[in-house]
Protein backbone atom coordinates (compact mmCIF):
# COMPACT_ATOMS: atom_id res chain seq x y z
CA UNK A 1 0.00 0.00 0.00
CA UNK A 2 2.84 2.42 0.79
CA UNK A 3 5.11 1.61 -2.17
CA UNK A 4 3.15 3.01 -5.10
CA UNK A 5 3.19 6.69 -6.02
CA UNK A 6 -0.07 8.13 -4.65
CA UNK A 7 -2.15 10.95 -6.04
CA UNK A 8 -2.80 14.00 -3.88
CA UNK A 9 -5.01 17.02 -4.54
CA UNK A 10 -5.33 19.04 -1.31
CA UNK A 11 -2.96 20.28 1.41
CA UNK A 12 -4.42 21.17 4.81
CA UNK A 13 -2.27 23.67 6.71
CA UNK A 14 -3.14 23.47 10.40
CA UNK A 15 -2.12 26.52 12.41
CA UNK A 16 -2.54 26.70 16.20
CA UNK A 17 -2.83 30.33 17.28
CA UNK A 18 -2.37 31.86 20.73
CA UNK A 19 -1.81 35.60 21.20
CA UNK A 20 -0.27 36.23 17.76
CA UNK A 21 -1.78 39.63 16.99
CA UNK A 22 1.53 40.97 15.66
CA UNK A 23 2.25 38.13 13.23
CA UNK A 24 -0.95 36.30 12.25
CA UNK A 25 -1.88 38.34 9.17
CA UNK A 26 1.68 38.22 7.87
CA UNK A 27 2.09 34.47 8.28
CA UNK A 28 -1.29 33.80 6.61
CA UNK A 29 -0.21 35.95 3.66
CA UNK A 30 3.09 34.06 3.42
CA UNK A 31 1.39 30.68 3.59
CA UNK A 32 -1.12 31.47 0.88
CA UNK A 33 1.50 33.08 -1.39
CA UNK A 34 3.52 29.88 -1.81
CA UNK A 35 2.86 28.29 -5.24
CA UNK A 36 2.08 24.58 -4.92
CA UNK A 37 0.64 21.86 -7.18
CA UNK A 38 -2.07 21.26 -4.55
CA UNK A 39 -5.19 23.10 -3.46
CA UNK A 40 -4.59 24.74 -0.09
CA UNK A 41 -6.92 24.60 2.88
CA UNK A 42 -6.08 26.70 5.94
CA UNK A 43 -7.29 25.60 9.38
CA UNK A 44 -6.76 28.20 12.11
CA UNK A 45 -7.33 27.08 15.71
CA UNK A 46 -7.43 29.93 18.21
CA UNK A 47 -6.50 28.63 21.66
CA UNK A 48 -8.33 31.40 23.54
CA UNK A 49 -6.16 34.37 22.56
CA UNK A 50 -6.49 37.42 24.82
CA UNK A 51 -4.46 40.03 22.91
CA UNK A 52 -6.95 40.97 20.19
CA UNK A 53 -5.98 38.19 17.78
CA UNK A 54 -9.60 37.02 17.58
CA UNK A 55 -10.64 40.30 15.99
CA UNK A 56 -8.47 39.47 12.96
CA UNK A 57 -10.34 36.39 11.75
CA UNK A 58 -13.20 38.14 9.90
CA UNK A 59 -10.62 40.35 8.18
CA UNK A 60 -8.53 37.35 7.15
CA UNK A 61 -11.51 35.48 5.72
CA UNK A 62 -12.62 38.57 3.80
CA UNK A 63 -9.13 39.07 2.36
CA UNK A 64 -9.01 35.55 0.85
CA UNK A 65 -12.55 34.76 -0.33
CA UNK A 66 -11.37 32.07 -2.75
CA UNK A 67 -9.38 30.09 -0.17
CA UNK A 68 -11.06 27.52 2.09
CA UNK A 69 -10.35 28.86 5.59
CA UNK A 70 -11.71 27.12 8.67
CA UNK A 71 -11.53 28.93 12.00
CA UNK A 72 -12.03 27.01 15.25
CA UNK A 73 -12.20 28.75 18.63
CA UNK A 74 -11.25 27.27 21.99
CA UNK A 75 -13.16 28.93 24.80
CA UNK A 76 -10.34 28.32 27.26
CA UNK A 77 -6.63 27.85 26.73
CA UNK A 78 -5.78 24.17 26.30
CA UNK A 79 -2.33 24.14 24.71
CA UNK A 80 -0.71 23.45 21.35
CA UNK A 81 -1.42 19.72 21.35
CA UNK A 82 -5.13 20.28 22.00
CA UNK A 83 -5.25 22.94 19.27
CA UNK A 84 -3.63 20.54 16.81
CA UNK A 85 -6.13 17.80 17.63
CA UNK A 86 -8.94 20.25 16.87
CA UNK A 87 -7.22 21.25 13.63
CA UNK A 88 -6.55 17.70 12.51
CA UNK A 89 -10.21 16.81 13.07
CA UNK A 90 -11.28 19.74 10.87
CA UNK A 91 -8.71 19.15 8.11
CA UNK A 92 -9.94 17.54 4.88
CA UNK A 93 -6.72 17.43 2.84
CA UNK A 94 -4.82 14.38 1.58
CA UNK A 95 -1.72 15.84 3.27
CA UNK A 96 -1.63 17.75 6.57
CA UNK A 97 1.12 20.23 7.47
CA UNK A 98 1.66 21.99 10.80
CA UNK A 99 2.48 25.71 10.67
CA UNK A 100 3.13 27.92 13.71
CA UNK A 101 1.48 31.34 13.72
CA UNK A 102 4.67 33.29 14.39
CA UNK A 103 7.32 34.01 11.75
CA UNK A 104 9.99 31.51 12.86
CA UNK A 105 9.26 29.01 10.08
CA UNK A 106 9.23 30.00 6.42
CA UNK A 107 6.39 28.66 4.22
CA UNK A 108 8.70 28.92 1.22
CA UNK A 109 10.09 25.61 2.52
CA UNK A 110 6.79 23.85 1.71
CA UNK A 111 7.93 22.44 -1.67
CA UNK A 112 10.90 20.64 -0.14
CA UNK A 113 8.79 19.42 2.79
CA UNK A 114 6.14 18.02 0.47
CA UNK A 115 8.43 16.47 -2.14
CA UNK A 116 9.14 13.13 -0.37
CA UNK A 117 5.40 12.59 0.14
CA UNK A 118 4.33 13.72 -3.32
CA UNK A 119 6.77 11.38 -5.04
CA UNK A 120 5.71 8.41 -2.93
CA UNK A 121 8.81 7.95 -0.76
CA UNK A 122 7.47 9.14 2.59
CA UNK A 123 4.43 9.05 4.82
CA UNK A 124 5.80 11.65 7.25
CA UNK A 125 8.32 14.48 6.78
CA UNK A 126 10.09 16.47 9.50
CA UNK A 127 11.69 19.83 8.69
CA UNK A 128 15.01 19.99 10.53
CA UNK A 129 16.53 23.24 11.74
CA UNK A 130 19.87 21.48 12.26
CA UNK A 131 20.72 20.06 8.83
CA UNK A 132 21.29 21.75 5.49
CA UNK A 133 22.77 25.09 4.54
CA UNK A 134 19.75 27.37 4.85
CA UNK A 135 19.86 30.58 6.87
CA UNK A 136 19.32 30.30 10.63
CA UNK A 137 19.03 33.13 13.10
CA UNK A 138 21.62 32.88 15.90
CA UNK A 139 19.98 32.93 19.34
CA UNK A 140 20.09 30.83 22.51
CA UNK A 141 22.77 28.14 22.97
CA UNK A 142 20.93 26.36 25.78
CA UNK A 143 17.73 26.26 23.79
CA UNK A 144 19.66 24.63 20.94
CA UNK A 145 21.39 22.21 23.33
CA UNK A 146 18.06 21.30 24.93
CA UNK A 147 16.50 20.55 21.56
CA UNK A 148 19.43 18.35 20.58
CA UNK A 149 19.29 16.46 23.89
CA UNK A 150 15.54 15.85 23.63
CA UNK A 151 15.97 14.60 20.07
CA UNK A 152 18.79 12.27 21.12
CA UNK A 153 16.78 10.92 24.05
CA UNK A 154 13.73 10.42 21.84
CA UNK A 155 15.84 8.66 19.21
CA UNK A 156 17.24 6.26 21.81
CA UNK A 157 13.72 5.13 22.72
CA UNK A 158 12.18 5.16 19.22
CA UNK A 159 15.19 3.84 17.27
CA UNK A 160 14.94 6.76 14.83
CA UNK A 161 17.83 8.96 13.67
CA UNK A 162 16.09 12.33 13.57
CA UNK A 163 18.08 15.52 14.07
CA UNK A 164 15.14 17.71 15.17
CA UNK A 165 12.26 15.99 16.95
CA UNK A 166 10.95 19.29 18.36
CA UNK A 167 10.52 21.04 15.01
CA UNK A 168 7.19 22.67 14.21
CA UNK A 169 7.33 21.57 10.57
CA UNK A 170 5.83 18.11 10.47
CA UNK A 171 3.91 16.87 7.43
CA UNK A 172 1.70 13.77 7.31
CA UNK A 173 -0.24 11.75 4.83
CA UNK A 174 -3.80 11.90 6.07
CA UNK A 175 -3.93 8.18 6.79
CA UNK A 176 -1.09 8.51 9.31
CA UNK A 177 -3.06 10.86 11.54
CA UNK A 178 -6.19 8.75 11.11
CA UNK A 179 -4.30 5.80 12.59
CA UNK A 180 -2.88 7.66 15.61
CA UNK A 181 -4.71 8.58 18.79
CA UNK A 182 -3.21 11.77 20.23
CA UNK A 183 -3.61 12.77 23.88
CA UNK A 184 -1.13 15.52 24.75
CA UNK A 185 -2.59 18.98 25.30
CA UNK A 186 0.58 21.04 25.30
CA UNK A 187 4.15 20.80 23.99
CA UNK A 188 4.36 17.07 24.80
CA UNK A 189 2.67 16.68 21.42
CA UNK A 190 6.11 16.59 19.75
CA UNK A 191 7.51 13.50 21.54
CA UNK A 192 4.08 11.85 21.47
CA UNK A 193 3.58 12.10 17.72
CA UNK A 194 7.19 11.03 17.13
CA UNK A 195 6.86 7.94 19.33
CA UNK A 196 3.57 6.93 17.70
CA UNK A 197 4.80 7.49 14.15
CA UNK A 198 7.83 5.32 14.97
CA UNK A 199 5.62 2.63 16.48
CA UNK A 200 3.45 2.60 13.37
CA UNK A 201 6.51 2.00 11.18
CA UNK A 202 5.56 4.84 8.86
CA UNK A 203 8.21 5.97 6.40
CA UNK A 204 9.81 9.12 7.82
CA UNK A 205 11.98 11.59 5.93
CA UNK A 206 13.75 14.68 7.18
CA UNK A 207 14.68 17.75 5.13
CA UNK A 208 16.63 20.87 6.04
CA UNK A 209 14.71 24.11 6.52
CA UNK A 210 15.52 27.73 7.26
CA UNK A 211 14.76 29.08 10.72
CA UNK A 212 14.27 32.59 12.10
CA UNK A 213 13.83 31.95 15.81
CA UNK A 214 12.39 34.70 17.96
CA UNK A 215 13.54 35.83 21.39
CA UNK A 216 11.43 35.71 24.53
CA UNK A 217 11.01 39.49 24.24
CA UNK A 218 9.52 38.85 20.79
CA UNK A 219 6.98 36.37 22.13
CA UNK A 220 8.67 32.96 22.27
CA UNK A 221 6.55 30.76 24.53
CA UNK A 222 8.42 27.51 25.15
CA UNK A 223 10.59 27.44 28.30
CA UNK A 224 13.03 25.17 30.13
CA UNK A 225 10.10 23.76 32.12
CA UNK A 226 8.53 22.53 28.88
CA UNK A 227 11.81 20.73 28.22
CA UNK A 228 11.64 18.97 31.58
CA UNK A 229 8.08 17.88 30.85
CA UNK A 230 9.18 16.67 27.41
CA UNK A 231 11.64 14.26 29.05
CA UNK A 232 8.78 12.73 31.01
CA UNK A 233 6.65 12.59 27.87
CA UNK A 234 9.37 10.77 25.92
CA UNK A 235 9.53 8.13 28.65
CA UNK A 236 5.75 7.87 28.98
CA UNK A 237 5.01 7.53 25.28
CA UNK A 238 7.69 4.84 24.94
CA UNK A 239 5.29 2.52 26.76
CA UNK A 240 1.88 4.20 26.43
CA UNK A 241 -0.37 3.79 23.42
Amino acid sequence: MRNHTPSFSKLSIVMPVYNELATLEEIVQRVLAVPLPLTKELVLVDDCSKDGTRELYPKIKAAYPDVPITIAMHEHNQGKGAALRTGFAAATGDIVLIQDADLEYDPRDYPRLLEPILDGRADVVYGSRFVGSDAHRVLYYWHYAGNRFLTLFSNMLTNLNLTDMETCYKVFRREVLQNIRLRSDRFAFEPEITAKVARGRWRIYEVGISYSGRSYDEGKKITWWDGIKAIGAILWFRISR
